[in-house]
């Protein structure tokens, strides 16, 4: 900028020139951001700057913009103090001058002395909405609600973090997030355009605790984002609402979150709809959601001034049409979709490391003698830690542990395998004891009697248990106080604790409403009513099976006398039911198991459960056949293979509580195919237990694929007698470490049956491809190896490449994404030389220089076999291209040669084109991604066999 005199000046900076000349030179940009025109009205009249004579004049004018010049006008008369004071005014109330925090910046205010001797007070509606949100968070989040509800623990003193892995629009795995921040930063957004931050996690993974976290966090200041609001909803009381009930954007925000005070201008809300971007709302539960909803043919709303019904407001909030740019997190039970069209990015939680269990064991237990006891157990059982790595499963284990311990003198961790029906049961007793007895008698440890303890509260648990299954058979998980009542169910016998109290949704007081601690739970105690239900048809365990669609009181509810061998109503998908329907479905095979008996029958009739316990056996039995008769086989490599559905894996999960050898058997014998894909089918490690379980039955050899699941180092571990079985073992995109490796070498190894070994895009190092090569070497019969996307570096590489050399079986080698680097080039180049067998190589993005490059196709001269070599992503220059074009030249037999993305110059690629004429035997040299322009490519055009594309 020019001044008067033609001298060029600069933005003035504060302490070099008088405030009065900063405030005149940015006047306008004052003018346009500082919108909390009462706030400063109030700093300047309560600090004697300003008379309440000034203060009328303002308030004269009509709009906020006139007001803030009148404003600028008053100080600039008054003097350098009163200019001061007003950017002062602005540098203390952060909240209600946040887009003048970076003009404050840039010109490097810094209070003068006399200035921090003044008080500022922070009157904007802005500001303290946001400090009442900050306040009502801070209380909500800061304790966790415990089993019991007289009994809450601090979030920071036993919050745990879980696993959170970043996942891409394919579901490919992106790597983990390493802490809540990066939730919300731009790592991993595949859409832009989305607003929606999609966390989805099997169930007790910690989905709802970790929105908690998030929550808490920000309440403290100290999560990294500038947003000013943060509203938190639960999806399940979007469809608590009325049909009829319409509400507006700033209903939902202010009457069913917090309501702003001292607002009559109704700034937070416009400020809302201004920065939406300075907003950030967790819907928590969107699986919980009754019916189908479309988001991408929702009814639209444009405007936060009409009203609608709840969930519409929802659907257009998460779809962008209201508040575009707003920060939502969503949380869902795995298998739940949404379009990518609305996803900004993709979390998907894992559950506890090792080293997590190991923290939460810690924090758990403060007690040497406890945290040894339990310590041991879960380095005992693999299956143990499985299950305890679901947060939700090891919190009822370990606080079970802890109240039995104390109130008995005999108990102790069950040494068996316990199943998720086991869990729960015991979550059930601490429940009913500590209602059961007084507190004066838990002090005095006695025998443990649980079928007494169970008796004792046989009427409460049972009422509780008609409540869970009403509202599973209508999809419901809100009930109200006539629902309670209806089940017979007492103000004293709430005092059990299956329930808590929740707060109304139509935001007008009246009766209490009621929810199940967690949605796990009811599931629990709807199967437990329809085991203990005399009343019931005996039928009617099968609901959740198979439901016939017919309607009543405009419900979508299950027939059970369509259930008969008579039917011939359309039957669903034996295990196509939503997860809570599902998990019904497997604790009803826990409760019937013969493992269960002796409890069970002493709180129903053993011949009718006699009864239940057989029908539901012969139906898993001829659901399993019909489900197994129906899957597509085709034929491979390795013999007849079929791809199973995700809901095979419940199969294998109600077969494992079922306990049922013959169960196990048959669907044993109804696998006939010779290899079983099972990849995609979110398994986790404790599935590996129920599939051990099915696999023991097993004769003939079996090829299993359980790529891209959460299998992790415990569930191999627990597969330790199926590999005996396995000659595909594919365990690629699970999470496992050298220690799953080391498990694999010593089963592998002592069998020697397997033919291909899948470890691709997991955490193994240096020290797990020593044990891969102990594989190679003791396997005769392998020929396939994926062990790329690890963490091997050439020291891992050369073990690796010298077990290959001595292998005379190995066919196929995938090491891509591995950084072996040129040493480890050159150990692969020596197993290269006249190797017998190998026919496919990928050495792709593994930081292979030229020189790397020279020794490599120096020793494929000495090779016949190799047809298939993969150099991808690596940083070979045009030193290397002589040396392959003689490979070239050679004609060896080689037929695909990749050498994408590396950085060879059109003069290299001349010479690979001259060594093509004189090779009958290459159909490709992949060459795209290198140091060539698209001119350049045009020369090259004539001989097709060089690829740019």
């Amino acid at each position: 900028m020019m001044g008067n005199g033609g001298e060029e000046f600069l933005p003035p900076i504060f302490g070099q020139v008088p405030p009065s000349r900063i405030i005149n030179w940015h006047r306008e940009l004052l003018v346009s951001r500082a919108k909390s025109v009462q706030c400063m009205l109030d700093n300047l009249l309560q600090s004697d700057f300003f008379c309440a004579e000034d203060v009328e004049i303002v308030r004269r004018t009509p709009t906020k913009s006139d007001q803030m010049r009148k404003i600028l006008e008053l100080i600039q008369c008054k003097g350098e103090d009163v200019c001061e004071y007003f950017i002062y005014v602005l540098y203390k109330v952060h909240d209600a001058y946040m887009d003048l925090q970076p003009w404050l910046e840039d010109i490097q205010y810094k209070p003068s002395e006399p200035m921090l001797m003044i008080n500022v007070v922070n009157t904007d509606p802005i500001s303290k909405y946001c400090d009442t949100l900050r306040h009502e968070l801070g209380r909500d989040t800061q304790f966790i609600m415990s089993y019991a509800q007289q009994e809450e623990a601090r979030l920071e003193d036993l919050y745990t973090p879980t696993q959170m892995e970043l996942i891409n629009d394919r579901n490919e795995s992106l790597g983990f997030l390493q802490n809540q921040d990066q939730l919300l930063d731009e790592s991993g957004v595949f859409n832009p355009q989305g607003d929606v931050v999609f966390i989805t996690g099997d169930a007790g993974m910690g989905k709802s605790l970790l929105l908690q976290k998030l929550q808490n966090l920000w309440s403290k200041r100290e999560l990294r984002t500038d947003a000013v609001f943060f509203f938190r909803f639960r999806c399940r009381m979007f469809t608590a609402f009325q049909e009829t009930t319409e509400l507006s954007l700033r209903d939902l925000l202010f009457k069913h979150s917090c309501y702003p005070d001292d607002d009559p201008d109704d700034e937070v809300f416009e400020y809302i709809v201004r920065y939406p971007e300075r907003t950030i709302f967790t819907f928590d539960g969107y699986d919980e959601i009754e019916g189908d909803v479309d988001l991408l043919n929702v009814e639209q709303m444009v405007s936060p001034e009409d009203k609608a019904h709840p969930l519409l407001l929802l659907n257009n909030l998460l779809c962008g049409k209201l508040l575009r740019g707003s920060q939502k997190v969503l949380t869902a039970r795995t298998g739940t979709e949404l379009p990518n069209r609305v996803v900004r990015k993709k979390v998907s939680l894992r559950g506890f490391s090792p080293a997590n269990l190991q923290s939460y064991v810690a924090l758990h237990f403060t007690t040497p003698e406890h945290r040894q006891l339990v310590s041991v157990h879960l380095d005992a059982s693999p299956h143990f830690c499985g299950l305890c790595s679901t947060p939700l499963f090891c919190w009822i284990v370990f606080k079970s542990f802890k109240h039995l311990r104390a109130v008995h003198n005999d108990f102790a961790l069950p040494e068996k395998c316990i199943t998720l029906t086991d869990v729960f049961m015991l979550f059930t007793e601490v429940f009913l004891s500590r209602w059961a007895l007084p507190a004066r008698h838990l002090q005095k440890k006695r025998a443990r009697c649980t079928s007494e303890t169970f008796k004792l509260g046989l009427r409460p648990l049972g009422a509780h248990a008609k409540l869970a299954l009403q509202g599973m058979e209508k999809g419901r998980f809100i009930f109200n106080q006539e629902e309670v009542s209806a089940c017979d169910l007492t103000e004293e016998d709430l005092l059990v604790g299956f329930l808590r109290p929740v707060h109304r949704y139509d935001a007008c007081g009246g009766e209490a409403t009621y929810e199940f601690l967690h949605m796990t739970l009811q599931s629990f105690l709807a199967a437990l009513a329809l085991v203990l239900d005399n009343s019931l048809d005996v039928a009617s365990i099968l609901q959740f099976f198979t439901e016939c669609k017919r309607k009543r009181e405009g419900l979508n509810l299950p027939c059970a006398s369509c259930i008969t061998k008579s039917s011939k109503l359309r039957e669903r998908d034996v295990f196509k039911s939503n997860e809570h329907l599902q998990f019904t479905n497997l604790f009803l095979c826990g409760l019937l198991a013969k493992d269960q008996s002796s409890l069970v029958e002493h709180l129903a009739p053993p011949v009718l459960l006699k009864k239940k316990r057989a029908l539901l056996k012969t139906y898993l039995s001829t659901s399993i056949k019909s489900h197994l008769r129906g899957l597509p086989t085709y034929k491979s490599d390795e013999g007849t293979r079929v791809h199973v559905l995700p809901n095979f894996v419940w199969m294998l999960r109600c077969i494992f509580e079922t306990g049922s050898n013959d169960v196990a058997q048959l669907t044993a014998k109804g696998i006939t195919a010779n290899f079983i894909k099972l990849g995609y089918c979110n398994m986790y490690s404790g599935d590996c237990t129920a599939l051990n379980f099915v696999l023991q039955h097993r004769q003939k050899l079996l090829g299993v694929d359980m790529d891209n699941n959460n299998i992790n180092d415990y569930g191999v571990q627990q597969l330790r007698p199926s590999f005996s079985k396995m000659t595909v073992v594919r365990l690629c995109v699970n999470q496992i470490s050298d220690s799953s490796v080391k498990v694999l070498a010593e089963e592998l190894v002592k069998h020697k049956i397997v033919k291909v070994l899948g470890l691709y895009s997991n955490h193994i190092t240096d020290t797990g491809a020593k044990y891969v090569a102990q594989i190679i070497e003791g396997c005769p019969r392998l020929r396939v190896l994926k062990l790329g996307k690890n963490k091997i570096t050439s020291a891992g590489g050369m073990c690796v490449a010298n077990a290959i050399k001595m292998s005379t079986s190995i066919f196929d080698v995938g090491m891509w994404g591995n950084t072996v680097g040129d040493e480890g080039a050159k150990g692969f180049a020596e197993a290269l030389r006249n190797h017998p067998s190998l026919n496919s190589l990928s050495l792709s993005v593994n930081g292979i220089t030229s020189e790397g490059g020279k020794i490599l196709a120096e020793a494929l001269l000495e090779n016949t076999i190799l047809r298939i070599f993969w150099l991808v992503e690596n940083k070979l220059t045009d030193e290397v291209a002589p040396h392959l074009a003689k490979l070239v030249k050679a004609n060896t037999g080689l037929s695909h040669l990749w050498l994408i993305s590396n950085q060879l110059t059109a003069i290299g690629l001349r010479l690979l084109q001259e060594a093509l004429a004189h090779n009958t035997a290459l159909k490709e040299i992949c060459v795209k991604g290198n140091n060539v322009s698209e001119e350049e490519e045009k020369q090259f055009e004539a001989d097709k066999r060089l690829r740019f594309h």
